[in-house]
């Protein structure tokens, strides 16, 4: 399967996070939220002008979209 940015994930679906483009200040942030590489994560929200909102592991977290375009999935 090809990898894409987690932006472009519809709501409702399931991705794996596959890698992240972006310095160590957003690995390390996104790695404290639990958005590490191989984490299963469910779209809750992705409406333009909404929140851009994840399911990971039982908590909901808000990421910017310009954050949400350099995370990687699958």
């Amino acid at each position: 399967m090809a990898h894409m940015p987690l932006i472009m994930a519809s709501r409702g679906s399931k991705v794996r996070l596959v890698s992240v483009n972006g310095g160590k200040q957003m690995t390390s942030r996104l790695a404290a939220m639990g958005l590490l590489p191989g984490v299963e994560v469910e779209i809750i929200s992705n409406a333009p002008g909404d929140p851009f909102i994840l399911d990971v592991r039982g908590s909901r977290l808000v990421l910017g979209r310009g954050m949400a375009h350099k995370i990687f999935v699958n």
